[in-house]
């Protein structure tokens, strides 16, 4: 599975003021910290970049590409900056990410063909956010039928459903896993993606990673293709490169129904099936789910 680290974003306390000040050292080091744990692609996230966004994107780009030869995820709304940034990566680049609203549609495909890029495309149309899986298919056959005018290969598509907070919503959570179990017969040849991380946003720091974990090895069982991740969450890294098979085998018999009896288990397995439940909806969300 190909894993592609989160950390160098704008949003960062640390490396959000590396960028305004473009100071390379923080995010040099965050970039080789990153590939040593295991990371096969490096997100670059500067926002919406308003202003001078093109010189961030160029700068950046130059500052990762001189310490790592790691592909790198271009993340911007801004198609300027974008551009920016493709002009001068070496290899091909990821576009993170192209909606299907018409505008960054008709900004963002050119962009793939002329610089031979792949892209992320997300499953957000011009009413939001995809209400279920049925949407989402609806989405993604839209989607496929402009990228084929433009003679954008399947392959070069990795598709985003868009993962919400359990926390918020646990009937979007349901709606990604269904549609990831249609989504090879729905467009075959298609890779997928998504922000891992965001099903535990609003979720105490400490209890993240369980859920981050979980959902990914949930998803995997419909051959989910790559996760935007945290890096440093050795676990979660051990579980993507098949370290784990015993874990992930338990969280897929209890996506199947299985009920296993929790006092047969140890510590960790337990905490993985009782997320697993939190996940499916079979257990309501709450900060304490793993002491219920």
């Amino acid at each position: 599975m190909i894993l592609i680290g989160e950390s160098i974003n704008i949003m960062s306390r640390t490396i959000g003021p590396a960028m305004k000040e473009r100071n390379p050292k923080p995010i040099q080091q965050l970039a080789k910290a990153q590939v040593e744990a295991g990371i096969d692609y490096l997100d670059i996230n500067i926002g919406p970049a308003r202003k001078a966004g093109d010189e961030l994107m160029k700068w950046i780009v130059n500052v990762v590409q001189e310490v790592t030869d790691k592909l790198l995820s271009l993340d911007t709304t801004n198609p300027v900056a974008m551009e920016a940034g493709l002009k001068v990566h070496k290899g091909r680049a990821l576009i993170n990410s192209i909606s299907l609203q018409p505008d960054r549609l008709e900004q963002g495909l050119p962009l793939v063909t002329k610089y031979n890029a792949e892209m992320v495309g997300l499953l957000w149309g011009k009413e939001g956010m995809p209400r279920d899986a049925n949407e989402r298919g609806m989405l993604v056959a839209d989607l496929l039928h402009r990228t084929g005018e433009m003679g954008i290969p399947s392959e070069d598509i990795w598709v985003d459903p868009i993962v919400s907070p359990v926390s918020v919503e646990i009937n979007q959570v349901k709606a990604c896993l269904e549609f990831m179990s249609m989504l090879g017969e729905i467009v075959p040849g298609c890779k997928s993606t998504l922000g891992l991380s965001n099903i535990s946003n609003g979720t105490p720091r400490h209890l993240r990673p369980y859920l981050n974990r979980t959902y990914m090895i949930m998803l995997m069982k419909y051959g989910l293709y790559s996760a935007i991740v945290d890096a440093f969450d050795s676990e979660l890294v051990k579980i993507a490169r098949g370290e784990m098979p015993e874990i992930v085998d338990l969280v897929h018999r209890v996506m199947d129904g299985e009920k296993p009896d929790l006092s047969s288990l140890s510590q960790k397995e337990v905490e993985y099936v009782k997320t697993v439940r939190v996940l499916t909806g079979e257990s309501l969300y709450s900060h304490s789910w793993l002491e219920i």
